[in-house]
């Protein structure tokens, strides 16, 4: 068959398989993705049927769907909104780091492999996924909770944290000198500040020459935008993913609205496109002899990141509904754990596979533990207080307006 009528058939069958998936999750009332995420090992290297025509454009498509993904993340908030966020919510941030880098860097000891793989292993535990949960929020209708603000304010210190923590990691693995890593960690915090006081200072000038009443010119430019602003990021050690969550950071009013409007289907298609390619590129034989460690380092994180999200809601005001929900919804780790495996792989071999069966096990657990943490939770209290007693909360579920999605709003939810 001609490589390019393979390519087509390819891609129109993972395409429409990925839409009959879709609607089978739909009526099951389950997320799509570790569905996705199957069928990607299905269709991968050692599955059943592997893919070979379409690959390049698969990896291609997963890039553009995690660009989207955040790009649309940052969309939600306003570059005002995000430094109230990073002031309000550092110290969970600080708790998210501790708890959830720690047994990373404990298993990375104990494994023997040294203070490079330790500190990799860290960054793979310690990150929850932007796009997964993103993705799992939207499918669950969740934009609109209280506790969403401080979700978003987690992730948003996690994905900042990255452009410190991706330059360091870079310059261990590449083993240059104080002065060498120290340059690369000056060039990342440079963009990501530029980026951050562009939008701040001048996000209405902004806004202003992005701005068209034609859908089609709009869409190019802002598409155009993000993915010439996410592959500069790149080249500066900076995440693509980072780059992407500036850019819409530095769109607001209208123009963030029509945006949204506009990309939320492409952003549906290629964030399917990212976790199937996620399973395409692992080989199922990989998995079974370090599925006990990864599973053993992913109970614990799951608890850890439940920790982190209990802490940060309870921080802020929100009753014990919401501090559960937060809590579940930040389990799942993806994009930027596979990243950091991808990096120190060349240095420690051995981190690939136990990361690639750690983020397989919580990509599929974390949109399980965003829907069942809370009832699960609630149906223990109430067994604790007794029968026929149940916990007194407010209701701590979406908020009147969509327009109200703000770090302020979460202080309002209180037991």
């Amino acid at each position: 068959m001609h490589d390019t009528t393979a390519l087509l058939v390819e891609l129109g069958s993972v395409i429409l398989g990925l839409g009959i998936i879709g609607r089978f999750a739909g009526r099951i009332g389950l997320s799509p993705i570790p569905l996705y995420l199957l069928a990607g090992l299905a269709f991968g290297e050692g599955g059943l049927l592997p893919l070979g025509a379409s690959e390049e454009f698969t990896a291609i498509g997963a890039e553009i769907g995690v660009i989207l993904l955040l790009l649309l993340l940052g969309l939600e908030y306003s570059a005002s909104e995000l430094v109230t966020s990073l002031k309000t919510q550092y110290p969970s941030g600080a708790v998210d780091f501790m708890l959830n880098a720690t047994p990373g860097a404990a298993a990375g000891l104990m494994l023997g492999w040294g203070p490079v793989g330790a500190v990799a292993l860290a960054g793979v535990t310690w990150i929850s996924s932007s796009g997964v949960i993103a993705k799992v929020m939207t499918d669950m209708g969740r934009l609109g909770n209280r506790e969403t603000p401080v979700i978003l304010g987690v992730l948003v210190i996690e994905d900042l944290a990255m452009a410190v923590y991706l330059p360091l990691l870079t310059a261990m693995l590449a083993g240059v000198g104080l002065a060498g890593g120290s340059i690369a960690l000056l060039i990342a915090l440079g963009t990501v500040g530029f980026v951050l006081y562009l939008a701040l200072r001048h996000g209405r000038l902004i806004s202003r020459a992005v701005s068209s009443d034609n859908p089609e010119m709009l869409l190019l430019v802002v598409l155009g935008l993000t993915v010439l602003v996410a592959g500069v990021a790149q080249q500066l050690q900076v995440s693509a993913a980072v780059g992407a969550f500036l850019v819409g950071i530095a769109l607001s009013g209208e123009v963030a609205e029509g945006a949204r409007k506009l990309l939320t289907p492409l952003r549906d298609l290629f964030a399917a496109v990212f976790f199937v390619f996620f399973g395409l590129s692992t080989d199922p034989a990989e998995i079974p002899p370090v599925l006990l460690p990864a599973a053993l380092l992913a109970i614990v994180t799951v608890f850890t990141k439940i920790g982190t999200g209990w802490y940060a809601s309870r921080r802020a005001g929100i009753g014990p509904r919401g501090r559960w929900r937060a809590g579940g919804t930040l389990v799942a780790r993806g994009e930027f754990s596979i990243v950091i495996a991808g990096l120190a792989v060349a240095t420690e071999p051995r981190i690939g596979p136990i990361a690639t069966a750690y983020v397989l096990i919580l990509v599929i657990v974390g949109p399980l533990t965003a829907r069942w943490t809370e009832p699960v939770a609630s149906k223990l209290q109430a067994v604790l207080a007794g029968k026929g007693k149940k916990p007194a909360v407010v209701d701590d579920g979406p908020m009147p307006s969509h327009d109200d999605l703000t770090p302020e709003h979460a202080g309002r939810d209180s037991d």
